[in-house]
């Protein structure tokens, strides 16, 4: 069907009814949410009917159906772990602004994203929030629906920009580079030059491995990325036999000091070495990655901690600045870095003398 034609039946359906819901017209039309939102955009902007939340009204009906209150979309891959104070933020500052919250969880998986997306933005929010199942170093993949979109998005954790896309979008991101940085800058201060790392497959690696490269090679240290997964199987516990294979590996390297993304594989693996005898840190000092639940091992892990709370946070308020913009008044994208933290605990012991600056919370 032809865009002229559901204009044509979209105007006839809304003489009838008076009001449209954006995932009626969706099933009547047999198109995507997205398209109706299109084709509403195009008849509002030629003065034919006035978009609203979740649909359009005719033109006399603005006035009683319009309210001040905007509602954001939030998608992102989890809702658990690291995307809990993310969503917590978002949604704190959205109650200060007297915005409402909808979420969708992608699960990481590119399919339900899209139907969570369609779903979303089918009620009619007025921006969204967005953490995309893909990540930076898959941008190749993302193609150009996100183009599609029609209304304002923020982008968190995510710096997807041209070519991949075709214009820029704002984003929040917490700078994990600079993060990778920080852990390194404290394992050389105590002394280590030999340094293993073991990074989970997710998409923080990406940027956690341009940190980690550029740090050993400002610092001079000699470091290893190990491709043992240390990851868990489901609901079962990580098996020590990767965990034997990446302590060994530290072993012929020499390091007796490893940066380990995330929590809970760094965790296992100090209960590992400490069964197999080693003390921490005396004879391997370990930094974790996220702070999730870094300080509850068996010996509290010193852990980089992302600041996921002020991203969510940061990426609302930015949203509603830009939607509460007044008319016709043009606002600059905003790329944001946000630093994160190092929380020293007995992993590896506390700072020498002289390292304060190393932004230790």
């Amino acid at each position: 069907m032809l865009a002229p034609e559901r204009h044509e039946l979209i105007l006839r359906s809304l003489r009838r009814h008076g009001r449209l819901r954006v995932a009626e017209l969706a099933a009547e039309l047999g198109v995507s949410a997205i398209t109706v939102r299109r084709d509403l955009a195009e008849l509002d902007q030629a003065g034919l009917l006035r978009r609203v939340h979740g649909g359009a009204v005719g033109t006399s009906q603005i006035g009683a159906s319009q309210s001040d209150q905007l509602t954001i979309g939030i998608v992102v891959p989890n809702a658990t772990f690291y995307y809990t104070d993310v969503i917590r933020g978002a949604e704190a500052m959205a109650e200060r602004y007297g915005a409402r919250l909808v979420l969708g969880v992608s699960g990481y998986d590119v399919a339900v994203e899209a139907e969570r997306l369609e779903k979303v933005l089918g009620i009619g929010v007025d921006g969204l929030l967005l953490s995309t199942a893909l990540g930076d170093g898959q941008a190749g993949e993302l193609g150009w629906w996100l183009d599609d979109i029609d209304v304002p998005v923020v982008l968190m954790e995510r710096a997807f920009g041209f070519p991949h896309v075709e214009r820029e979008y704002d984003h929040v991101r917490t700078d994990h580079a600079y993060g990778a940085m920080l852990a390194l800058r404290h394992l050389v201060s105590l002394g280590h030059r030999r340094i293993g790392v073991n990074l989970n497959a997710t998409v923080t690696a990406y940027w956690l491995r341009q940190g980690i490269a550029e740090a050993a090679a400002s610092l001079g240290v000699d470091l290893f990325d190990s491709s043992v997964s240390l990851a868990a199987a489901g609901e079962n516990p990580i098996p020590s036999a990767q965990l034997d294979a990446f302590l060994a590996e530290c072993e012929s390297f020499g390091a007796r000091a490893v940066l380990v993304h995330s929590d809970e594989p760094a965790a296992r693996l100090v209960e590992r070495a400490m069964e197999r005898g080693l003390r921490i840190p005396d004879d391997l000092a370990v930094i974790a990655y996220n702070d999730e639940t870094a300080a509850m091992a068996v010996v509290p892990l010193t852990a980089v901690c992302p600041p996921k709370l002020l991203l969510g946070e940061t990426a609302c308020e930015l949203l509603i600045r830009k939607l509460r913009a007044a008319p016709g008044r043009p606002t600059a994208t905003q790329h944001l870095s946000l630093l994160p933290q190092l929380r020293v605990r007995s992993s590896c012991g506390a700072l020498v003398a002289g390292a304060a600056g190393l932004h230790a919370g």
